[in-house]
């Protein structure tokens, strides 16, 4: 079967590397693709959030399903027009979609699924959300709606709060919702699974890190690396959560009309008084995408296209023996101001070691890869052991060189 895959990142460069390994694959394309994924996929510019252009690229190219990778062209309904024109989608509609679109939305079905979340309150309004604030003190400030990854500010006194309430109201130009939401205490860990609208499978538990220095210091990012399984969760403690937060949620958006298939994505919380979800994606994580897909001993295609027809099966997923960890590369400057056009060396002799090396923020220039985004390429070990994997992909982050490179040294060291 032909396939379109969306997206332009490192996760849709995981996701060509492994949709190429499937039998039933005929053609992969890509829109927009980027270097890595033009390695196993032939690539198209396109803008992915413009859904009449995604159709008449589809239709052109007579693919049967298409795998979406990032959450924009899902909210936007792409998987809505494919879906009307008979071409099966491996993503949520744009309705279900709101379930990361919107903030509010989620805490809504969150609410009626009774799953376990933080409590809030949501402003129209600056000033009463200011003054909430101050009375908190200690407070989490959400966006409602999308922001690609910038619409969450974490505020620790009074003065904090207020300036997160007056930032993210300018930065939504005063037309976006906000939800004060209670801080929790605890660990996080992201959850996902398999959705074909009433049935799930559950993929292993992973690790992002957030912040962009060692320690978890320094400003938040998109992600800095991942690592998966977590030997902080038994099989037995991973499964309960699975049933804690999925089934009900699904049964919610069933109800509404919305059934969700795709990779439905639980972001938690480990707290002393128990699991909370602190926000619903409606995509795989990046980098956590890169790590599950590493470690899934599966044929991704077709369950992907299980999940497309509404025919999931399986209710437990086979992983591969042992531990998976990616490695983020940024460019100088990154989060604030990315610094662009350094040309990028020693993929090659990295995966000559054995890892994988997933490209996002680089373009090729007449034959040479250069550096056109933030967050530029993950490296990728799978072994027998966290231990290894990580060596693995140090020692192979070790070949990749470009000017400016910068990434952290302690990915998956929580899990010691």
């Amino acid at each position: 079967m032909d396939v379109l895959l969306l997206g332009s990142g490192a996760r849709e460069n995981a996701l060509a590397w492994k949709l190429s390994q499937s039998p039933l694959l005929g053609k992969l394309y890509a829109a927009s693709g980027n270097p890595g994924i033009a390695r196993y996929a032939r690539c198209f510019e396109l803008p992915e959030a413009c859904p009449q252009e995604v159709l008449h690229l589809a239709k052109r190219l007579g693919v049967q399903l298409a795998v979406v990778g990032p959450e924009a062209p899902l909210v936007a309904g792409v998987a809505d027009v494919l879906q009307q024109e008979g071409i099966a989608v491996f993503g949520p509609t744009a309705a279900a979609a709101q379930i990361e679109g919107s903030k509010r939305f989620a805490k809504e079905c969150m609410q009626k699924a009774k799953v376990p979340t933080a409590s809030f309150e949501v402003f129209e309004q600056a000033e009463p959300a200011i003054a909430h604030a101050r009375a908190l003190g200690r407070v989490v400030v959400k966006m409602d709606g999308l922001a690609q990854g910038k619409g969450v500010v974490v505020a620790h006194t009074p003065k904090e709060a207020e300036e997160a309430v007056r930032h993210l109201w300018a930065m939504g130009g005063g037309k976006q919702s906000l939800l004060l939401e209670e801080l929790l205490e605890g660990w996080e860990m992201s959850l996902m699974a398999l959705c074909d609208g009433e049935r799930f499978a559950l993929l292993p538990a992973s690790q992002d890190h957030k912040r962009l220095l060692d320690g978890d210091k320094g400003p938040n990012t998109g992600g800095m690396g991942a690592y998966t399984p977590l030997p902080q969760l038994s099989e037995g403690e991973l499964e309960a959560l699975g049933h804690l937060v999925f089934p009900p949620v699904l049964e919610v958006l069933r109800e509404k009309g919305t059934p969700f298939r795709g990779v439905l994505y639980a972001g938690m919380m480990m707290t002393p008084k128990g699991p909370q979800v602190l926000e619903f994606n409606c995509r795989l994580g990046d980098p956590e995408a890169q790590v599950l897909l590493l470690q899934l001993n599966e044929d991704f295609l077709a369950l992907a296209l299980a999940c497309a027809r509404g025919e999931l099966r399986q209710a437990r997923l086979k992983s591969k023996p042992g531990a998976s960890v990616a490695v983020v590369a940024s460019a100088a400057g990154y989060p604030a101001s990315p610094r662009k056009g350094a040309e990028i060396f020693g993929i090659a002799q990295a995966e000559a070691l054995g890892a994988q090396v997933f490209v996002a923020g680089a373009k090729d220039d007449l034959g040479r890869l250069r550096v056109s985004g933030g967050r530029v390429l993950s490296v990728c070990a799978q072994a027998a052991s966290l231990s290894k994997a990580q060596e693995l992909a140090y020692a192979a982050m070790g070949k990749i060189r470009f000017e400016g490179q910068h990434f952290r040294s302690d990915i998956g060291a929580k899990a010691f």
